[in-house]
């Protein structure tokens, strides 16, 4: 015990020298250093250092879909490292694990979305379509189209184009302005997309915006079927086919966000087959692979790749891990495996029981309220008084308490609190069963009833 106790404590210590976190700030890790040291994961658990068991109850990042410990795709990567461990993409070169992995995509995606731009995760992704699509309209004579237009609360990555179309403030407030060629719409304006010109709103609607900036100027509007780190806001019926026919209408390209909803999450293959809309470019990344090896990607419809072959220039653009042989090994297993154990129909009847969890915990605690949930991505909000929707002051920071108290029974959620909301998230692996989900929510349940005593 004392040698483990040594070794928790030299970690803690290295980490604090060494290791600057991610979305954490430096100060706190720096003077305290990490609240949990990961040693191992067995499905929807994960154990630290000292041996402790946590439920994953948000899947690390959205992404470890097939949960934690899944040795199948351990051997994967292990039979394709002892056979070609990596090979460029550069120049036409080609590999069977990516020649394999594009067309399984393609075969997986809306309609005619058949060709595949590997990527080494989702920043990455959504950059590229970006630039992708200012090409596609370049190469159609219509270089004036460079202004990509996201949702307010929407995410898209860290790097420099998908930080500027990100919709949260705080991503942008790093180290300056945003690019001005990403403007962001207020989200879920259903009427104002149909055409509502009298709405309050209606200029900060992506229709309004489109109108103000002339669609000559337009490469792409991108949002996520579902947002995620915004806040697990799901759109009110119709509003994706209304963006897509707007689309249509003034010529854009539509590109969906499909790196938390995409395979599986919400029980179909992509968020936006819940709506039965084909985007022109659909981004994807975390549960490509379970998150057991770093890939992302863009899939297009083929309109766009045939405006590139009609020129002999060469496509200016990839990364040295862009096809992977490797994490195309890995994600090819990963897809196999969610056909095959029949994963999505998991994610499908597990959505009752998700459900109904949630709704026990508006019934049984007052400020709980606008409980949602789509396969298994979830939320629910908290409330100082839910009927009036009165939120709580920040310093209360509710969410935060309540998470963290959940983190002090052993379970892993995450706080989402942007301007005053105070929203928690919950997105275990897909793997989840029955008793997994009735457990999250019975901690669930008591770090609510230890929070709500601490008002008292």
């Amino acid at each position: 015990m004392k040698n483990l106790e040594s070794k928790v404590n030299e970690l803690t210590e290295l980490d604090k020298e060494h290791y600057l976190h991610p979305l954490t700030p430096p100060k706190m890790q720096y003077e305290q250093g990490p609240p949990i040291i990961v040693s191992e994961g067995n499905g929807v658990y994960v154990k630290n250092e000292s041996g402790d068991t946590f439920i994953d109850g948000m899947s690390m990042l959205w992404n470890v879909n097939l949960g934690h410990g899944q040795e199948e795709l351990g051997d994967a990567a292990k039979e394709q490292m002892k056979t070609l461990a990596f090979s460029s993409s550069f120049n036409g070169y080609s590999h069977e694990p990516a020649i394999r992995l594009s067309q399984k995509i393609a075969s997986m995606a809306p309609e005619d979305m058949n060709v595949v731009f590997f990527t080494s995760g989702g920043s990455e992704a959504n950059d590229t379509a970006f630039k992708l699509a200012k090409y596609y309209w370049k190469l159609k004579g219509q270089s004036s189209r460079n202004k990509v237009i996201s949702l307010s609360r929407g995410y898209h990555g860290v790097a420099q184009g998908s930080t500027s179309a990100t919709g949260i403030t705080e991503f942008n407030s790093l180290v300056g302005p945003k690019s001005p060629d990403y403007l962001h719409a207020e989200p879920h304006l259903l009427d104002c997309e149909l055409g509502d010109r009298s709405h309050e709103d209606y200029h900060k609607s992506v229709r309004g915006i489109i109108e103000q900036e002339g669609p000559e100027n337009i490469a792409a509007i991108i949002l996520e079927p579902i947002m995620g780190a915004g806040g697990v806001f799901t759109p009110p019926e119709g509003y994706l086919q209304a963006l897509r026919d707007l689309c249509d209408e003034k010529d854009v390209l539509m590109i969906t966000d499909e790196i938390i909803c995409g395979f599986g999450r919400t029980g179909k293959n992509f968020g936006v087959d819940n709506w039965n809309v084909t985007p022109d470019m659909l981004t994807f990344a975390k549960g490509s692979t379970s998150g057991y090896i770093p890939l992302g990607g863009v899939v297009m419809r083929e309109k766009i790749r045939d405006e590139m072959v009609k020129t002999d220039d060469v496509l200016f653009h990839g990364f040295t891990y862009s096809g992977h042989p490797t994490s195309c090994a890995v994600a090819l297993k990963n897809l196999e495996i969610i056909e095959r154990d029949n994963v999505m129909d998991n994610v499908n009847n597990m959505e009752q029981v998700f459900k109904a969890e949630l709704q026990k915990l508006e019934d049984n605690h007052p400020h709980v309220t606008k409980s949602r949930a789509v396969g298994l991505l979830g939320a629910f909000e908290l409330y100082a008084d839910r009927d009036k929707e009165k939120p709580f002051d920040p310093e209360t920071g509710a969410s935060f308490q309540v998470v963290d108290e959940c983190f002090k029974r052993n379970l892993i959620l995450r706080s989402i609190d942007w301007n005053g909301s105070n929203i928690v998230a919950i997105a275990p692996p897909l793997i989840a069963n029955k008793e997994e989900i009735e457990e999250i929510f019975k901690i669930i349940d008591e770090g609510l009833t230890a929070f709500e005593q601490s008002l008292k």
